[in-house]
């Protein structure tokens, strides 16, 4: 039982951890600068989960947080001459660059991560109330 409880607890704050990266990026989705005031989109962050090996042998193993990964990817460019922040010269003269989130996968990841919260702690519950049985059956 306490294997259980240790592995969903694990899930739990993994799944936390998620969570609040992508309110990050839904919270930041049209920060054109960054935390120094230069003109810099926001980019996306994306959690990346491992399996926990401290585990003792013959036991299921955790999950953790291996890594906050940083989406190096283009940013979305759309034209703004008139913006202050718009680009003075070069390729994307007249553009201004936006974080390249998207708004739809930001929401699917958030409930899909929601969704495996709720299921982790219907887990803890379900072995708080085998546990609870037991003791009742042995008392």
């Amino acid at each position: 039982m306490i294997s259980a409880l240790d592995i969903s607890t694990s899930a739990l704050v993994a799944q936390r951890t998620r969570l609040n990266a992508i309110s990050g990026n839904i919270a930041n989705i049209s920060s054109l600068v960054d935390e120094n005031g230069n003109p810099s989109p926001y980019k996306a962050r994306q959690v990346v989960f491992q399996t926990d090996e401290t585990a003792s042998p013959g036991e299921a193993a955790g999950v953790k947080v291996s890594e906050v990964m940083v989406d190096e990817s283009e940013p979305l460019y759309r034209y703004q001459p008139e913006h202050p922040l718009a680009i003075q010269e070069g390729k994307w003269e007249g553009y201004v660059a936006y974080p390249n989130i998207d708004l739809t996968t930001q929401m699917v990841d958030a409930l899909e991560s929601t969704r495996a919260y709720e299921a982790n702690v219907g887990v803890i519950e379900i072995s708080k109330n085998m546990s609870r049985q037991r003791l009742t059956i042995l008392a």
